[in-house]
């Protein structure tokens, strides 16, 4: 695609499947393993092209289960990595993303969520993959998910899915939805001027001072680079601040609610959200992914009929944006939740908005988009 300069920025028209591993490139990823699943595996195709030219692997595993294994490793090495899939995938990924939580590695994890269960409908629109992301491994892990709704917007929370990654220690979700992985839309690439690239914090004393997990001045503890001198164990049990396994359970609870701060104590730097027309409204919209662009529309809508409607976009999906949603609960008369799944964002909001009147949903899990048409009944209904 012929590309244009634009106030020293390049002008692209891509669409998000190409998008996201460009971004991740220019957030210094270096290594990306996967396995090809639709509606994904355009990425992967991608990453195979562009990771050699800029002196980076690319490697195809024999499944989703060693694609992220392949990960984990590969960041111990000290590099930026990624891996995109989509819900069969990101399921199997399941078990090596809690060992991802549990050793505190950064890595980038990116879904293009489709319909399901199981095979389901492998090239069409879902949005069922949230609560997965949440709430997909056992144990008590934090979380942050990242859900754009726009190809610029994807660009850079590409970017920050890296910096959270890498300042946190941990796996950080994309999720998209199949109509985002496959839109095509103009944007302009921003200069590397314009945006941090964030490090992981790394060791300051010689190998042999080096504590794993020394949390004593922060809950963020260095990590060092496997084969830069530094020998350390990494295991999935639950360990002490020496990376050996502990069953002292006063050390398993401090550990475990340690890894929790990380994001609970930083919510600030974390939570990112949209408000539209939020002020006075008198019906709220949530939605998050494409659904949230056919929600503006019927929130416009709404408003050239008379009906003070506003929308609060996450673009954090996790951890939620709970106070916003708690204020825009505060001011309307109902809630609509317009998700492509049978229900779930709607219990969240259910949970934390504290809305006098109702909170409803707005669903489909035909493959095919939810319309502002569709919203827009519902917002009147509320109205």
């Amino acid at each position: 695609m012929p590309q244009q300069q634009n106030n020293g920025r390049r002008v692209v028209f891509w669409p998000g499947n190409e998008v996201i591993p460009e971004a991740a490139i220019a957030a210094g990823c270096r290594f990306f393993a996967g396995y090809p699943i639709t509606p994904s595996s355009e990425m992967a195709h991608i990453m195979s092209r562009r990771l050699p030219q800029v002196g980076g692997v690319f490697i195809q595993m024999e499944d989703e289960i060693a694609a992220m294994g392949a990960l984990i490793g590969a960041s111990l090495t000290g590099e930026k990595v990624m891996t995109a899939t989509s819900g069969p995938g990101f399921s199997l990924k399941q078990e090596n993303i809690g060992y991802a939580s549990m050793i505190e590695v950064p890595c980038v994890v990116v879904n293009v969520m489709r319909g399901g269960p199981s095979t389901g409908l492998p090239t069409a629109l879902g949005q069922s993959d949230i609560m997965q992301a949440r709430w997909g491994t056992h144990g008590d892990r934090p979380v942050i998910a990242l859900t754009p709704s726009y190809l610029d917007e994807a660009y850079m929370e590409t970017i920050r899915a890296f910096n959270l990654a890498e300042k946190f220690r941990m796996p950080v979700f994309v999720l998209l939805d199949e109509v985002i992985g496959h839109l095509s839309e103009k944007i302009e690439i921003p200069d590397p001027s314009e945006y941090e690239l964030v490090e992981r914090p790394r060791p300051k004393v010689p190998p042999e001072q080096y504590i794993p997990y020394d949390s004593s001045e922060s809950d963020i503890p260095p990590l060092a680079d496997y084969f830069s001198g530094y020998r350390f164990h990494m295991t999935g049990l639950n360990h002490d601040k020496t990376g050996f396994p502990t069953t002292n359970p006063a050390i398993c609870q401090a550990e475990n609610e340690r890894m929790m701060r990380k994001v609970d104590a930083h919510l600030s730097e974390i939570e990112k959200y949209e408000e539209y027309l939020t002020e006075d409204a008198d019906v709220g919209v949530i939605a998050f992914g494409s659904t949230a662009r056919a929600a503006m529309v019927a929130v416009n809508d709404a408003r050239e009929r008379g009906i003070k409607a506003g929308l609060l976009r996450p673009i954090t999906l996790w951890p939620f944006p709970e106070e916003a949603a708690r204020n825009l609960g505060k001011r309307s008369k109902g809630i609509v939740v317009p998700e492509a799944n049978l229900g779930q964002l709607i219990y969240e909001v259910q949970r934390v908005a504290g809305c006098t009147g109702p909170v409803v949903g707005v669903n489909k899990v035909g493959g095919v988009p939810i319309y502002p048409g569709e919203i827009l009944a519902k917002i009147e209904e509320l109205a």
